[in-house]
């Protein structure tokens, strides 16, 4: 039995920093359950929320899961306890992708800018400046994925306009592939009681050079998002490697991509995620561009307008029906 005490708002401001993560097609394929006899957030996958045509493999559902593990992480070492991580704890409950106890003291090195960032931080699909993003932020952003594990690469001129090819060439393919045509156009509608999906709002213009391949989610049902404008000329984009490909890899992935994010929120650094290429094996191979490192994202990063945020569930939606937390186990009831 845990002495640390846990009163029901501190827990669903854990949860809702959780689920302020992004995630596929804000499909949010997480829920959450408190074992209250050890104090211990599990976070377990809802498969029927995955993209069976664009994420056949899951790999993207992981990463987004990863994504909402650092941000509880966060929140936990926020709140003053030590977040003990296990990823893949049980291999015979293959959809709980992780467990987050509340321990002792904080040693999680988790600077207050990145929780505040993390309700602030959300996908721009908008034109950015061309004002470069500062080599000395761009270093701060490899070792915020270094310390999760992951690399983050900063390809040159050549190198980024052979990214950008491959994911317009990914994007090409997802249009004309019916299945994923169809999971993309499903995605945008107005929020509703579910609160998961995209606003129309949220997706913004396409580049009218046709340099920078944004996702447009089916734009031709959304007569207000078809507007094509300028966006930068010189895109930065970054891709996020781990050095292998398992279910493991793909969580901390996510943690690391968040944690990238959250350090560029608080820079005040706009970023998209341009995950195409990573959708097509043979495309997501070419990425890597003879590396032995595991493409797991492609960024685009610069300055300019934020965009509208997607809807989020609630804490009391994400959170698994169950017992009503109770002094006995060490947690406060309401």
């Amino acid at each position: 039995m845990s002495s640390t005490v846990l009163d029901v708002p501190t827990l669903e401001t854990l949860i809702a920093a959780s689920v302020a993560a992004p995630s596929i097609h804000n499909t949010q394929p997480w829920r959450f359950r408190l074992d209250p006899d050890t104090v211990t957030l599990e976070i377990r996958a809802v498969a029927e929320r995955g993209l069976r045509h664009t994420d056949p493999s899951g790999r993207a559902l992981h990463v987004s899961v990863g994504c909402a593990l650092f941000n509880l992480r966060v929140a936990v070492a926020h709140c003053g306890w030590e977040p003990v991580t296990r990823r893949l704890p049980r291999p015979d409950e293959p959809d709980l992708l992780a467990t987050v106890r509340l321990a002792g003291t904080t040693r999680f090195s988790a600077a207050p800018k990145l929780y505040d960032a993390l309700w602030r931080r959300h996908s721009s699909r908008f034109p950015f400046s061309d004002r470069p993003v500062p080599a000395s932020v761009l270093t701060e952003l490899t070792e915020a994925a270094h310390a999760e594990g992951a690399v983050l690469d900063l390809p040159g001129p050549a190198q980024t306009d052979r990214l950008l090819r491959l994911t317009r060439e990914a994007e090409h393919r997802n249009t004309a592939d019916t299945g994923r045509a169809v999971e993309s156009r499903r995605s945008v509608h107005p929020p509703d009681a579910e609160s998961l999906g995209i606003p129309p709002e949220a997706i913004g213009p396409q580049d009218f050079r046709e340099q920078i391949p944004l996702r447009d989610f089916g734009a031709h049902r959304h007569p207000t998002a078809l507007a094509a404008r300028p966006f930068e000329k010189r895109p930065s984009i970054a891709v996020l490697s781990t050095p292998h490909d398992r279910r493991t890899d793909w969580l901390r992935a996510g943690e690391a991509l968040e944690r990238v994010l959250l350090v560029a929120t608080a820079h005040g650094v706009r970023a998209s995620l341009l995950h195409q290429a990573l959708e097509w094996p043979d495309l997501r191979e070419q990425l890597a561009d003879g590396r032995r490192e595991h493409a797991q994202m492609v960024l685009r990063l610069g300055y300019g307008r934020q965009g509208p945020a997607s809807p989020r569930r609630s804490a009391g939606q994400s959170l698994e029906q169950g017992a009503p937390p109770t002094t006995e186990s060490g947690v406060a009831a309401r």
